[in-house]
């Protein structure tokens, strides 16, 4: 008994109402778009305030930061009253 076999890359297309749109895949179009107008000096300077403000801000948390994660090497370590038995 012979069965049909699929056609190779998939399974076989059957005919739709909107044979468009099971064709969309395949479609490419001819038409290109507009170039892409030049941005401002307004604009690239905006960006580059933008950049440098958040470039400042890490760069200031961690001049900031620094202190707060390092431990004090150099002085001896304090004991309290409580643990000298006071």
């Amino acid at each position: 008994m012979f069965l049909p076999q699929p056609p190779p890359g998939g399974a076989p297309r059957e005919p739709v109402p909107f044979a468009f749109l099971a064709e969309a895949d395949r479609f490419r179009s001819n038409v290109t778009p507009p170039p892409r107008q030049r941005a401002s000096f307004g604009e690239i300077a905006g960006r580059w305030l933008l950049g440098l403000t958040i470039v400042a801000g890490l760069a200031g948390s961690l001049v900031i930061g620094m202190p707060a994660m390092s431990t004090p090497s150099s002085t001896p370590a304090q004991q309290s009253q409580a643990s000298q038995g006071h």
